[in-house]
């Protein structure tokens, strides 16, 4: 069976060429070999923006031997087992052809197809001298085409035979210059534009979505590399990347957005969550893990910690002292990569947790020396348009730093260090267009990850300003990210307090969370759990009328990461006893063990059985007894104890143990006093 050659996910410069099985039948392989053929003489059509010699060369060729496979075809000549075989050497070379000529015109890869200049050269060669190989054992005098048709045959067998197949003149000089134009990057040498344009030119990439097709294309050749575990590449990589990065800030400073992809055009707008970061510390040591592992009993720690424990004779489980059944470390990659997440999410990072995993060091620090001062010259170009720009550069300039910053704690540092925050707030409070405000308030959003980004924005007087888009934002969207920030900002102990005395941040999330569309309701339900985080802020949460609006997402929402986060809020608005009693006015304790039941949402259901936990210890007897009649909570808190995080287990045994002696104490005809606060719940 002949394969089919449409891989979009094909690694380049790859060729999983397969030869046609020895049982096929001359007429498949040769309607085969015609397809392949003009497949690769469409190729003519296509900008090659290297490789052009030798890629119209290698075309030309195959071109003149379609003619033969059709005329072949049409004939219906008998064809003899020597000339299927020779047409099946012929096959496999085209398929690679094929592939090579497709990685050639790549969207996205006219920089990386240069830097491998030489490779793709000697695989042109390569195949030049395949063809040449099979045509030259080719029983051609006995198919019986026409004269003309044999002449170009043996033509093109011989220009194969003698076909110089090497990289172009022009190539080569253009390949120098990027290397040039690197080693000055990497001297803290800023290269005169005009050679870095030729080069460019050369290239033909001639626009600022051009030169954004060459950034996508190095970022995920980096994260291929990564992923396989196989990085040698990566510095030099990361050295392109960060050439383009320049290129698109400083050298092509016309840009049209509206012509930007779509998930760009949007600015990123992201919707954090209430996670709990306590279930990434290490019960040991008490910091985040970089390598948790699990042990027999079902309780995590991180490598390193339980290690030492091993090490020093320990053969009980630290956590519940139960005693381990086997040594055995199991890898837990799921929270793993959890915790990789967060880190890059809030600008932070395990440093004080032994060594750090790959994927986080990657982004705290640069890929290589070149690509840390390219970062740096970018950074204060785009610092200095904020500043001195007109109204469009500056918004590009945000836009730059958005893109820059979305997913890079290093780029973040940089464009923090080089002064973007203030100019960055400047434009917020000055704009007077939407789009505008939507960018700058994204790009602070993306600064404000980074710990040294808070602090800026902060000293800076940024918060002002952010709470003005917050309430009189140009559009939801800006809206919607000023929450965002806030949530960020919020995570900083000494910003809590800060934020939460301005009198109109916590009414304004809350209009956010009545009004706003799913993204606008899931900031503002995370902006006020970061601010719940400090209790002088609970009041102010609670006389807001935040909770009916929390039970109406529980009742209606059938988003499952907005109900996980407002039970998250609700869990944290319940440990204070006037919360437990705003609540308890509420249908709560019908509703949440509804979601406890059915949510898909492991945290979800955690975060539920944490807000039943504190409600019957600070509801007291009565909130117990209406949770004792539902007959299927139980089996909900069972079936937590199997699949949940440590600390939800802990929560959901804790709750089991608490209903069981309710109805140990109910069956023995009086009610023990099982909590330590008892007040009487009201109607709902």
């Amino acid at each position: 069976m002949i394969q089919n050659f449409d891989q979009t996910d094909r690694r380049i410069l790859t060729f999983p060429a397969v030869h046609p099985c020895e049982a096929i039948s001359p007429a498949t392989l040769l309607n085969s070999l015609i397809s392949l053929s003009q497949n690769i003489y469409n190729y003519q059509s296509k900008l090659f923006a290297t490789q052009r010699k030798n890629a119209r060369q290698t075309i030309r060729q195959i071109s003149l031997l379609l003619l033969f496979f059709e005329e072949t075809r049409d004939r219906r000549l008998a064809l003899s087992d020597s000339a299927v075989l020779c047409f099946s050497e012929l096959h496999l070379a085209f398929q690679k052809v094929q592939f090579l000529l497709e990685d050639c015109t790549r969207e996205g890869a006219k920089l990386w197809i240069l830097i491998k200049s030489q490779i793709v050269s000697t695989q042109f060669r390569a195949l030049i001298r395949a063809i040449a190989t099979a045509l030259d054992v080719l029983p051609l005098s006995l198919i019986d085409v026409g004269g003309e048709v044999k002449e170009l045959v043996e033509l093109v067998g011989k220009q194969a035979r003698n076909a110089k197949v090497e990289v172009d003149p022009e190539d080569e000089w253009a390949l120098k210059q990027v290397f040039s134009i690197l080693d000055h990057f990497e001297k803290g040498i800023e290269p005169d534009s005009s050679f870095i344009k030729r080069v460019l030119d050369h290239l033909e990439i001639r626009n600022w979505n051009d030169c954004n097709k060459e950034i996508k294309f190095l970022e995920e050749q980096i994260g291929f590399r990564c992923s396989d575990c196989n990085e040698r590449e990566v510095p030099f990589l990361s050295s392109l990347l960060g050439l383009m990065s320049y290129c698109r800030g400083v050298i092509f400073e016309t840009w049209n957005h509206r012509n930007n992809d779509k998930s760009d055009a949007r600015h990123g707008i992201e919707a954090p969550s209430c996670i709990n970061t306590e279930d990434f510390r290490c019960p040991i040591s008490l910091e985040l893990m970089t390598d948790p592992v699990t042990v027999s009993t079902g309780q995590t720690y991180d490598r390193s910690s339980i290690q030492r424990w091993l090490k020093a004779g320990n053969m009980t489980c630290p956590k519940t002292g139960e005693r381990l059944t086997s040594t055995e470390l199991v890898s837990n990659t799921t929270l793993r990569k959890l915790i990789q997440q967060f880190c890059t999410d809030v600008g932070n990072c395990a440093s004080n947790s032994g060594s750090q995993s790959r994927d986080i060091a990657r982004t705290i620090s640069p890929g290589s020396p070149a690509a840390a001062e390219e970062m740096k010259f970018l950074s204060r170009f785009l610092a200095r348009r904020l500043v001195f720009g007109s109204r469009e550069q500056k918004t590009k300039a945000a836009y730059e730093i958005r893109l820059l910053a979305k997913s890079n704690i290093f780029n973040r540092s940089c464009l923090i260090e080089a002064g973007t925050i203030l100019p960055l707030i400047n434009l917020l409070s000055s704009s007077f267009e939407h789009y505008a405000q939507e960018i700058a308030i994204s790009a602070l959003l993306k600064l404000s990850k980074h710990t040294c980004g808070k602090k800026e924005i902060i000293e800076s007087g940024g918060l002002q300003s952010i709470l003005a888009v917050l309430q009189r934002g140009l559009s939801l969207e800006a809206k919607q990210m000023a929450a965002a920030t806030i949530f960020y900002l919020a995570s900083v102990k000494a910003y809590r307090k800060l934020i939460g005395e301005t009198p109109e941040v916590v009414p304004t999330l809350v209009e956010l969370i009545k009004d706003g569309t799913t993204s606008g309701k899931k900031n503002g339900v995370v902006a006020i759990f970061g601010l719940l985080l400090h209790s002088g802020n609970h009041q102010r949460v609670l006389a807001s009328g935040t909770i009916p609006l929390l039970m109406d997402i529980l009742s209606s929402s059938d988003n499952d990461e907005l109900v996980a986060d407002s039970v998250a809020v609700l869990a944290a608005i319940a440990e204070s006893v006037d919360g437990t009693l705003a609540i308890l006015q509420t249908s709560a304790l019908s509703t949440i063990p509804r979601i406890l039941q059915s949510s898909p949402s492991r945290a979800a259901r955690e975060y539920c059985v944490t807000v039943l936990l504190t409600l019957c210890k600070n509801g007291g007897a009565e909130a117990i007894a209406i949770l004792a009649k539902d007959h299927s909570l139980m089996s909900s808190l069972y079936s937590l104890l199997t699949d949940g995080t440590p600390h939800g287990i802990s929560k959901a045994r804790a709750l089991i143990k608490t209903l069981h002696r309710f109805h140990e104490t109910s069956s023995s005809g009086r009610i023990a006093s099982v909590t330590p606060c008892e007040r009487p719940v009201h109607a709902w």
